[in-house]
């Protein structure tokens, strides 16, 4: 190789080494992985609604004499001034609010009802009842929504005789029942439990009754 060939050989070497450093580099995607110990998202809570038996705080802005608690009656209903007999039971409070604010809207010249709230002050009427072979059967008041989980733990969890694959909620649905099967074995008695099994147990309602064979 003679001189002016090697140095046309580095000549090229040098200019392939600077295009490759000018390439710029191809995005790469990177995905993140969970942080650990991180759960994932549970469902969410139903939205409350209003049982027999809760106590409701009812305020109309600026209107001391629309500012009451008032107890949700065995039938359902509630009364409320200016507004007469409302049909509280299975509505939210925020439906409640609108219904008193439609009633109300005839009760001022510009038909601008004040903001009217309604707030749960005491969810009593939120209740279930646990049977069968637990150690502490009876009806509970939780005062909020719970899981099947807990619900047993209310009872005091289940006796060493339990079925905890067989549980069965029994839930009103309008005029008539339904049964939810529920499956608690792989959560309590096992040595690990998984995200999944921990998703899926079930939310109790108010008025269900869990049933433990």
């Amino acid at each position: 190789m003679n001189r002016a060939t090697a140095v046309l050989l580095i000549g090229l070497a040098a200019g392939f080494a600077t295009t490759a450093a000018a390439q710029p580099s191809l995005p790469v995607a990177i995905q993140s992985a969970p942080a650990p110990g991180a759960s994932p998202a549970s469902s969410p809570l139903p939205v409350y609604r209003i049982n027999p038996g809760d106590e409701l705080e009812i305020n109309v802005w600026r209107e001391d004499q629309l500012q009451r608690v008032v107890k949700v009656l065995p039938d359902g209903s509630l009364s409320f001034p200016l507004v007469g007999s409302i049909q509280g039971a299975g509505r939210t409070p925020v439906e409640i609010e609108r219904i008193i604010s439609a009633a109300l809207t005839n009760k001022y010249v510009d038909g601008k009802v004040p903001d009217v709230t309604v707030a749960v002050r005491s969810p009593s009427g939120l209740q279930f009842s646990v049977i069968g072979k637990v150690k502490g059967p009876g009806i509970f008041t939780p005062g909020r929504y719970v899981t099947l989980l807990e619900a047993l733990s209310f009872a005091g969890g289940a006796d060493e005789f339990a079925s905890l694959d067989n549980i069965v909620i029994v839930r009103k649905s309008g005029a008539g029942l339904v049964s939810i099967p529920a499956r608690l074995g792989g959560i309590l008695r096992s040595k690990s439990v998984s995200s999944e099994a921990v998703k899926n147990i079930p939310i109790i309602e108010s008025g269900d009754t869990v049933i433990v064979p």
